[in-house]
């Protein structure tokens, strides 16, 4: 079953990319944003019905999760809806895989025992080798179409950033220990979703246009990619561990690029899918994936990405 579910969380978390292709189709990037937001909320928040969950009652943990609202479900899927009205998706599914790297580099600021080891910084290192690689700086005077996507992609790196944040401030003040890892992201994206709500008559405008592909792209984005499969997730962690659970990682660039080239027919430049290694082996670098088992296993938890 956990296999099953490790399997789920890969295919789920790697096609978001090509789910919000589809819906800026006929939905603005805030319009996007908002929708999967507010049904990944409605559907938590449904699952923490059925399962009779309690929410949480102490003001300190709603207030620290309102901020990790802000960084990992507001800012971030307004980041990556608006960066991919010019870039792929399955680019943006490689870039997502920085998301490790850049948690390192918050925690390091916001968790004062965090600091990083030698290893840690080579691994960082390699990771930022392997962003240059994914912009291909060589293709930006020749190509204008390539230029084009620069801003995008810098947006796909606040995106990772913003989850960095928000995982680190996770980390830093311990919010929801003691809480149901369920009910911690059911709070933190409803939060997300009321304030999405609040700033959508002024920033989330636009024609609307729905065909059965469009809806179906944000079902799928909005209740089971960024609503079950946080609750397929906190079970692996639950049941793998954090490290084991966290190489899910690895996996979902390759869906992304997969799903992007094959079924949206993406140009893929030679590029692309070496910087993606790049950065890959700078997080099993970072991580400690790349020392012996014993070693590995004595390490802290790695940090996982979303999609």
């Amino acid at each position: 079953m956990n296999a099953l579910l490790y399997v789920l969380v890969a295919l789920t978390w790697g096609s978001s990319f090509f789910f919000a292709k589809i819906g800026l189709e006929g939905l603005a990037p805030q319009q996007v944003a908002t929708v999967r937001t507010v049904l990944g909320a409605v559907t938590l928040v449904v699952v923490l019905l059925v399962t009779r969950r309690e929410w949480p009652r102490e003001p300190r943990v709603w207030g620290h999760l309102l901020v990790v609202a802000v960084f990992l479900n507001a800012v971030p899927s307004s980041l990556m809806a608006w960066a991919e009205q010019t870039v792929p998706s399955g680019l943006a599914s490689i870039y997502n895989a920085t998301t490790p790297i850049m948690t390192l580099l918050a925690l390091a600021v916001l968790v004062p025992s965090e600091r990083l080891s030698r290893r840690q910084l080579g691994g960082v290192a390699l990771g930022i080798v392997g962003v240059l690689v994914l912009v291909g700086p060589w293709d930006l005077v020749g190509d204008p179409a390539v230029l084009a996507t620069v801003p995008g992609q810098v947006a796909l790196l606040g995106m990772t950033a913003s989850y960095g944040i928000g995982l680190a401030w996770l980390r830093r003040f311990g919010v929801g220990s003691g809480q149901d890892p369920t009910t911690v992201a059911t709070v933190q994206l409803t939060l997300a979703a009321v304030l999405m709500l609040l700033v959508a008559p002024v920033i989330a405008t636009g024609p609307v246009r729905l065909d059965w592909r469009i809806v179906a792209a944000m079902v799928a984005l909005g209740a089971v990619g960024t609503g079950l499969a946080y609750a397929w997730n906190t079970r692996l962690v639950g049941a793998w561990g954090a490290g084991r659970a966290s190489t899910v990682t690895y996996l979902t660039p390759v869906v992304g690029v997969a799903l992007g080239v094959v079924v949206l027919g993406e140009p893929l430049r030679w590029n692309e899918p070496v910087g993606g290694l790049v950065v890959l082996l700078g997080i099993a670098l970072a991580s400690g994936a790349l020392r012996g088992r014993r070693s590995a296993a004595r390490s802290r938890p790695s940090v996982r990405s979303a999609g």
